[in-house]
């Protein structure tokens, strides 16, 4: 609607790659029985004292130099009070005063251009526990409480449910990219809440700010975004008035519905952790950690296509996965130069169709990029042809193994002799009568026929350029 700014803010939480939880020895491992990865510390025992997980603050510091964040060298745990059934000892450790990470941002590519979404700050925090519902009763989950927690708050520079998702996508890609967290939405290893507010353009103030809690799929934040910002709209177009309060999504019903008013900021009563000293790092250990980024996406793109030689869709779809991307290049590398364009050209055909036949990552298949090189220098040289080689990439893809081992083993090497090559041409012209009248009548279609009766006279074996030169040429003699 003209005549009012969207505004939107993100707290999106992210689940961090460690095997122990934040302040204790407890397991992270997904679906096991409920209340069985528990300990006196998660489950808020008086006298428990928590130990912090150095990982969870290495990944969380990590993720922070991803995003051009300035790494705060003392940083401290305050205490979250509040009264909820998922956190047993009534409070959450959580960071306020000073969080690990502070600033950043997050480049989104928009149809109108580049747009710099800037991050306030990232913090670390435990995760609560899982409240899960049935008809008649409620039960608390303790396995996820006390999962480490990354926190990371958008600044309010969003615009729209495209924006949002935008931001979101480059975000999980960056933190998959450095291996901090999977983001498995399923799992909920990443999940947002979401502010939304609207004002009449011109207005310097936000609007009055409506929070949705803990969206854990792309699908549903871009929905409940939408609902949203169209019910803001409708309500102060009329002149109604926004109530600041939190809301949920209901995804049956396709809106978002009250759950509590918030007349002003949750007083959560913070003060510092009084069990756990202050994280202090050095200048050192932070260029250590810096040193084991990986490059990011949007970066490897632009050098892939200047590398390699591949165009832009390439390098996208490529570089959207860091395993594909590092198969990619490790194959690339190995036929060498001028081969970049083959190669993509293999791995977004035929082993992308086996990927998603399979349900496989490049990483869980047995092919290799040694495997692929020497399929694609195979071809080059002419030992095999094209058919050949996608007849052997399933195998290889399946079982592993080196295809010149294969082609070797069972005789598939390219039938590239003159005289035999002749022959078959020979024979493929005398069986089919018709298909010479068919040229001689202009329709030329008919030479391709006779190349494909040559192929499967020689099992697919013959040298397909020599061939249909070879074809025309006799066919050239009966005109």
């Amino acid at each position: 609607m003209s005549g009012y700014l969207i505004t939107i803010g993100l707290e999106t939480h992210v689940q961090l790659k460690t095997r122990t939880k934040m302040f204790c020895g407890c397991s992270l491992a997904f679906g096991t029985e409920s209340n069985t990865n528990v300990c006196p510390v998660c489950l808020g025992y008086p006298g428990a004292l928590p130990v912090m997980n150095r990982e969870a603050v290495k990944l969380t510091v990590m993720s922070g130099l991803m995003l051009g964040c300035e790494i705060n060298r003392v940083s401290t745990f305050d205490r979250k009070n509040y009264f909820y059934p998922d956190m047993s000892k009534d409070y959450q450790i959580s960071q306020q005063a000073k969080p690990l990470c502070l600033g950043g941002g997050v480049t989104i590519q928009m149809p109108e251009g580049q747009k710099r979404i800037r991050i306030n700050h990232i913090h670390l925090e435990e995760d609560a526990a899982k409240i899960n519902h049935s008809a008649r009763f409620s039960g608390v989950d303790f396995n996820r409480c006390g999962t480490p927690l990354m926190e990371i708050v958008s600044e309010p520079g969003l615009s729209s449910p495209e924006e949002a998702m935008a931001y979101l996508q480059s975000l999980k890609q960056i933190l998959v990219y450095a291996g901090v967290s999977d983001c498995n939405l399923e799992e909920g290893n990443m999940r947002s809440d979401v502010n939304i507010s609207v004002r009449p353009e011109g207005q310097e103030a936000l609007g009055t700010k409506v929070e949705i809690k803990n969206m854990n799929t792309f699908k549903g934040i871009y929905a409940a975004l939408e609902y949203e910002i169209a019910r803001q709209l409708g309500a102060v177009s009329h002149g109604g008035v926004i109530v600041q309060e939190t809301r949920r999504w209901e995804a049956e019903l396709g809106e978002t519905q009250p759950m509590r008013t918030k007349e002003n900021a949750h007083d959560y009563r913070y003060f510092p952790e009084p069990d756990l000293v202050p994280i202090v790092l050095s200048a050192e250990q932070v260029e250590a950690w810096r040193a084991l980024l990986p490059e990011l996406p949007s970066m490897r793109r632009v050098r892939m296509m200047a590398e390699y030689g591949i165009p832009e869709y390439d390098a996208g779809v490529l570089a959207d996965a860091k395993e594909n991307a590092d198969f990619f290049e490790a194959a690339a590398r190995l036929c060498g130069q001028g081969q970049g364009k083959t190669v993509s050209n293999w791995f977004m055909t035929e082993i992308m169709r086996l990927l998603s036949e399979t349900g496989k990552t490049i990483t869980q298949c047995a092919l290799t990029p040694e495997a692929l090189a020497e399929l694609v220098a195979l071809v080059n040289g002419r030992a095999i042809n094209g058919p050949t080689a996608k007849e052997l990439l399933p195998e290889l893809f399946n079982n592993g193994g080196m295809p010149g081992v294969l082609v070797h083993a069972r005789g598939l090497g390219q039938v590239s002799d003159a005289g035999t090559l002749e022959a078959f041409v020979e024979q493929a012209i005398r069986e089919n009568p018709k298909s010479v009248e068919d040229y001689k009548a202009g329709k030329k279609a008919a030479a391709g026929f006779l190349v494909g009766q040559v192929m499967k006279l020689s099992h697919g074996k013959a040298a397909p350029q020599q061939v249909g030169k070879l074809v025309t040429e006799k066919l050239a003699e009966r005109v």
